[in-house]
């Protein structure tokens, strides 16, 4: 369905199916004619790269879409729910929701309705075209949408046989499970679970826990199938495409918001969509990707769960909210976090992590049954790095803290509160060894980017007090800044090697020490970082994609280039007034996306999306590369320590 469809007649060559009275409140715009049921043939696990998937969602969830039109991944009701369909981390255990037309050579196009997120995927065949529209109809003004699963599938040219299997795995694929067959729908039932419904305009037959079903569609017909609760009303074939047209608008009219108009703009808009696409509607939050357990390279162990609300990505995600023209979810963001700081305790300290309502995820735990992606195991749900300690996080909470007072609302009595007891937590703590931004699993150590982040915490909090005119202990906040800066120039310049190091005491590079001109505690263009920053390009970038660090982290096996790193890198590039060569690197990294221009976190050695799926980080890091740079190009050069 494309926007003009929703609004035009539908015809059809009329048949005895397409006229017979529907048995449920749902029928088709046009309806198909259902010749006979055709049983499927047994599906065979397919590998299907997570590079070959688009996304839905509806601000509570995510669903993947991989091009053949299967559904082989969503965790139902939410983001962090257990998943009913994991056939992307196995395809023999996990579910799926495949839907196609049998057009063997058809060649098959994905895309994203104009400034949407929903999904368009084509069947261009000999005699015949089909194409099927996917969705997650969003919630209307009232808030009211339960969440569910809207396929549209539709015959452009000659006629098509569609073939149906629907087959979902509650928890995980742990949890026994029962199918009941009815008129127009099957259900899908599982004890402590929410009963799924599916239902469209065929008669579906059981195979075993799984519903097949096909159908012959001819040319302007459609047919619409619908995954929801049980206990929801099923919706008339009306109903249903108001609401489609609904979501359509509603995403357009969200992009018409951006006050973004410069170069690469509709990558930036599909970051932007993304970031959206990964955010709670209910909690304001944002989750740092859709997936859990893709492995960050083939074959290997680090393998992470990423549905949970990192304090890392924090100053990130409202600098790139704010900078687009989204305040009002920039404010929500904001909100949640500064509701971390003054729920930090009596000494100020906070997790790594929390989960969508700031509560605190589930331990880390092992899916024992699933064969993992490309055989990539342990599969993993939770995160065990929520007890690490990382003192980078204080500074990227207290940045995005500053940068909501400084662009957005003010601080109330309560949040400053929380903020003090953090930076004091911080003076207290800044130079103790930890886990650092990449979460190694190996013995802490003296980071140099969780001493930058630390002294980023106390600044932004000095300045933010005088701002807003806050009370504030200046003295005792003002040594503890001087002797930060000091301590990184002292123990984290190596005079042998030329440039910064990753640890106090190494010799090695850490692609996070990029953010030293970032957050501007150096000069862009200060002698000391420029070697720095050639180092990082000639040891650790191949072709721009750039990678986290080469030193041992407690973990076997090797990891891809990491997708954010790459973008910090163009934008230090810019910054250091080598334009020129950031825009082309710029240019090589945007071609590494997906077909939809979707990134994952990391990229393999040739370039192919590798990690968890959509990575809110790596569309964060580019919507700052792109600001910065279309700035520098388009000649409105702020002094360096501007915003």
């Amino acid at each position: 369905m494309t926007t003009s469809d929703t609004t035009r007649k539908q015809t059809r060559r009329p048949t005895k199916a397409a006229t017979k009275k529907p048995s449920t409140a749902r029928t088709a715009a046009a309806k198909p004619s259902v010749r006979k049921q055709v049983a499927l043939p047994v599906s065979k696990p397919i590998p299907r790269p997570i590079a070959d998937h688009g996304a839905i969602g509806n601000l509570s969830t995510t669903a993947l879409v991989a091009t053949d039109g299967t559904i082989d991944f969503l965790c139902w009701p939410c983001f962090d729910s257990p998943g009913i369909f994991s056939a992307l981390l196995d395809p023999e255990k996990g579910g799926a929701f495949e839907l196609a037309p049998d057009l063997p050579e058809a060649r098959r196009i994905q895309m994203y309705l104009p400034d949407t997120n929903v999904l368009l995927t084509r069947w261009l065949g000999k005699d015949a075209s089909v194409e099927i529209v996917d969705m997650m109809p969003m919630p209307q003004s009232d808030g009211a949408c339960p969440t569910r699963i809207v396929r549209q599938v539709r015959a452009t040219r000659g006629e098509a046989r569609i073939l149906l299997r629907c087959a979902p795995r509650f928890d995980y694929g742990r949890a026994p499970m029962s199918v009941t067959l009815k008129d127009d729908c099957a259900i899908f039932s599982s004890k402590g679970h929410p009963s799924l419904r599916l239902s469209g305009p065929v008669k579906f037959t059981r195979d075993q826990r799984d519903v097949t079903a096909a159908l012959i569609l001819r040319h302007g017909e459609t047919a619409d199938f619908v995954l929801e609760e049980n206990d929801v009303p099923m919706l008339s074939s009306h109903e249903l495409h108001e609401l489609a047209r609904y979501t359509i608008r509603y995403w357009q009219d969200w992009v018409s918001r951006s006050t973004y108009k410069g170069h690469w703009r509709d990558a930036v808009t599909r970051s932007a969509l993304v970031l959206k696409l990964l955010t709670s509607i209910r909690h304001g939050s944002m989750v740092a990707a859709a997936t859990y357990g893709l492995p960050e390279a083939e074959g290997g162990e680090r393998n992470w769960d990423y549905r949970a609300i990192w304090i890392r990505d924090a100053s990130f995600t409202v600098y790139a909210l704010m900078r687009l023209g989204y305040h009002t979810e920039a404010s929500a963001f904001y909100r949640w976090l500064s509701e971390r700081a003054a729920k930090s305790g009596k000494r100020g300290a906070l997790r790594v992590m929390y989960a969508l309502d700031g509560s605190l995820p589930k331990k880390e735990t092992v899916l024992e049954h699933f064969d993992g992606y490309g055989g990539a195991v342990p599969v993993r749900i939770g995160n065990d790095a929520i007890d690490q300690i990382q003192l980078d996080i204080y500074g990227e909470l207290l940045d995005s803290i500053y940068l909501s007072n400084k662009y957005g609302e003010a601080i109330s009595h309560e949040d400053w509160a929380g903020v003090c007891r953090v930076v004091d937590h911080v003076c207290r703590d800044w130079n103790k060894p930890d886990a650092g931004i990449w979460e190694i699993r190996s013995k802490p150590r003296h980071h140099l980017h969780s001493r930058l982040m630390c002294w980023v915490a106390v600044d932004r909090a000095i300045r933010l007090a005088s701002k807003r005119s806050l009370a504030a202990p200046f003295t005792t906040w003002i040594k503890v800044r001087n002797a930060i800066h000091d301590d990184i120039w002292r123990n984290f310049w190596n005079e042998d090697v030329g440039h910064f190091v990753q640890s106090k005491g190494s010799t090695e590079l850490d692609a996070a020490l990029l953010l030293m001109p970032l957050v501007r505690f150096v000069s862009a263009t200060d002698p000391k970082w420029l070697a720095t920053l050639d180092a990082i390009g000639e040891q650790l970038c191949d072709d721009g994609l750039v990678y986290r660090y080469k030193t041992e982290d407690g973990l076997e096996g090797e990891e891809g280039a990491f997708a954010a790193c790459s973008f910090w890198y163009v934008e230090c590039l810019a910054r250091a007034g080598r334009v020129d060569e950031a825009r082309l690197i710029f240019e090589k990294v945007l071609h590494y996306a997906n077909h939809l221009h979707l990134y994952s976190e990391e990229f393999d050695t040739h370039g192919r999306l590798v990690g968890n799926f959509p990575q809110a980080f790596t569309h964060l890091a580019l919507i700052s590369a792109a600001y910065y740079l279309d700035r520098q190009l388009s000649g409105q050069r702020k002094g360096e320590w501007q915003a």
